[in-house]
């Protein structure tokens, strides 16, 4: 069990190693020998979890989804909401988020690397969490959530993006409130806009009261 808890860790290390290193140089510049320096750990240890520059970019990949998970809300857009800003909260200060989203936007990851996998599984996240607002009479009839849903990730996607070229994502916070400013009036029912809150710090407060065990709701 000993062993089992170390082997654990020691590729939890590796992996959040490989995603700092993935983030500061791109899959390309990336060698072996910079995530071992990184990660302290041997060659050995390193290709007992990883067999290639290539499994391990995808193990990186492979984090991104749970790193948006957010605590269940009463009312699924307002859910949608949170998972973007605690998203783009994270993004500013957790190496292996940053390394997976600068693997995913990466054009140069050879062809046995995903990149384009985290594009489906949020999009196929968000849809799930769309038809869920549906059913409780969340959204406009006019909405499809497939193309909504295609349409946030996107804009998501570029909206970090822009904000990591200009100001090191320190302004990620204010650019999804604008977004959401933005999409909700055109998918929202209009009785529940002024209940859904997108400031810019949603993202900070969802953790902090995630951490204490209660619920922020829009007027907190």
């Amino acid at each position: 069990m000993a062993r089992q808890e170390r082997a654990v860790r020691t590729r939890r290390t590796i992996v959040e190693a490989a995603g700092a290193i993935f983030d500061e140089h791109g899959y390309a510049a990336t060698t072996i020998a910079m995530v071992l320096e990184r990660a302290e750990v041997t060659k050995g240890a390193l290709y007992f979890h990883f067999p290639s520059k290539e499994s391990l970019a995808q193990a990186v990949l492979d984090e991104q989804l749970s790193l948006g998970d957010v605590p269940p809300h009463p009312c699924k857009l307002q859910e949608i909401v949170d998972m973007t800003f605690v998203f783009g909260h994270r993004l500013r200060s957790n190496a292996l988020l940053k390394g997976s989203v600068r693997l995913t936007l990466d054009q140069c990851a050879p062809p046995g690397v995903d990149h384009s996998g985290p594009f489906r599984q949020w999009s196929d996240r968000v849809v799930e969490m769309l038809q869920d607002a549906r059913d409780q009479g969340e959204l406009l009839p006019t909405v499809q959530p497939r193309d909504t849903a295609d349409l946030l990730v996107g804009a998501f996607s570029g909206v970090q993006l822009m904000s990591r070229a200009l100001h090191g994502r320190e302004d990620l916070g204010h650019r999804i409130s604008v977004l959401w400013a933005h999409l909700l009036p055109s998918i929202a029912v209009p009785g529940l806009l002024s209940g859904l809150d997108s400031r810019p710090d949603r993202g900070t407060r969802v953790l902090a009261s995630a951490e204490s065990g209660e619920l922020v709701g829009a007027e907190a």
